[in-house]
């Protein structure tokens, strides 16, 4: 895969990341028909059964509504082939029911790495490590 190549996959990751950070419904349900494959292979700790990318729909329509300011800052980046390893800094303050739990009102930090996956120049798998005790223990649950 050539440089160019590997540029745009880490474009269109940051293009998801934009429009995660937007909190526009329309824009991101964009990117992510544009990103994504339909039938993509998302491994990552969700609240969601769905499948393919409507799963990246889902596990993001229940995060704003429990933080409605969640924000994603890329700490690092980078590509190698048809991959893009990310890792991120994800913040937000508990403003609705998350996972049961009922509205806090604190604050939430913490990191998540992805690896992605392309094929035809859009996502076909993506594989993720999220901090969910970081989580848990700042909202009051462990």
């Amino acid at each position: 895969m050539s440089t160019a190549e590997e540029t745009a996959n880490k474009a269109t990751f940051t293009r998801v990341v934009d429009a995660c950070n937007s909190h526009d419904e329309e824009l991101f349900t964009a990117t992510i028909d544009e990103a994504f494959r339909p039938d993509l292979l998302f491994t990552a700790p969700a609240p969601t059964e769905a499948t393919g990318a409507e799963a990246i729909k889902e596990v993001f329509a229940r995060l704003w509504l429990a933080f409605p300011d969640l924000h994603i800052s890329v700490d690092d980046m980078i590509a190698e082939g048809d991959k893009v390893v990310s890792k991120h800094t994800v913040t937000g303050t508990h403003q609705g029911e998350y996972m049961g739990l009922a509205p806090t009102g604190g604050s939430v930090t913490y990191s998540e790495m992805f690896m992605l996956r392309f094929a035809d120049r859009r996502i076909a798998e993506t594989s993720g490590v999220v901090d969910v005790a970081a989580q848990m223990k700042q909202l009051g649950l462990i």
